[in-house]
């Protein structure tokens, strides 16, 4: 039995969490954070995970006690390695598939993430548009989507690894859903494409995105890059002031 505690924030990060935790059928509870509040700053936050960061995951461990979590790729891994015995999205521990899908997972978490993160920074909420900056990030992106395409392209299931959605899939699908927020036109990578329509298919996905609030999926497809600027500068405050919080 579960004592799962999710700590999160409608987020690409975020969001990993509360899918796998859907795909998984476990039950857990949720304490939505208020990012742009600093919530994630405060000193009981920081006794859940140091960091400062979402998301975050509590449970009652195999010895009875507290269990702390905190990195999404380390949540994932925790969640399947303890709850998937039954492999769902998963493979037996020793596998080859077990791990390529660890393969994949620390690439997103080292590349996809990191370089799509830095895209969104410098091309909707840096105070000055500084071009090296977004043309940097905006090609390793690409490229990092066309890494992902390629995989996708020699998939006889439409997934990334093997014969079932995994953590692998989960832990991206929510960076590239994004692709119109980082300004990318995912048309030019149609194996991906396809890929993010599969996965909204599932029902884990379609309940689990949708934690701890509505994920805007469907709504980003329609915006005006004009009006993704507008609904951007919304937030580029509270990040500027959060930088130079932490700059201290």
């Amino acid at each position: 039995m579960s004592d799962i505690h999710l700590y999160t924030a409608q987020t690409p990060n975020g969001i990993k969490v509360s899918i796998l935790l859907e795909e998984l059928g476990l039950p857990y509870k949720v304490t939505a954070i208020e990012i742009s509040k600093n919530v994630q700053k405060e000193p009981w936050f920081l006794e859940i995970n140091p960091n400062g960061r979402i998301p975050a995951l509590t449970d009652t461990f195999t010895d009875g006690k507290p269990i702390r979590l905190f990195e999404s790729g380390s949540i994932m891994q925790y969640l399947t390695d303890r709850y998937d015995t039954e492999h769902k999205v998963s493979y037996p521990k020793g596998s080859r598939e077990y791990y390529e899908v660890n393969s994949w997972l620390m690439w997103q978490m080292g590349g996809l993430g990191p370089m799509q993160g830095q895209l969104n920074h410098f091309n909707r909420y840096a105070p000055e548009k500084i071009e090296y900056g977004i043309n940097r990030y905006k090609n390793e992106t690409r490229r990092l989507y066309r890494t992902l395409d390629t995989q996708l392209k020699s998939s006889t299931s439409g997934y990334l690894v093997g014969d079932r959605c995994t953590s692998a899939d989960i832990a991206s699908w929510g960076w590239v859903a994004a692709a119109k927020w980082a300004g990318i036109d995912i048309a030019e990578f149609p194996a991906l494409d396809q890929w993010v329509q599969l996965m909204l298919k599932r029902p884990g996905v379609e309940k689990g995105r949708h934690v701890p609030s509505k994920h805007n999926y469907e709504d980003l497809q329609h915006l005006a890059e004009e009006k993704i600027q507008e609904k951007a500068s919304g937030a580029r405050k509270w990040i500027q002031e959060s930088m130079k919080e932490e700059a201290k």
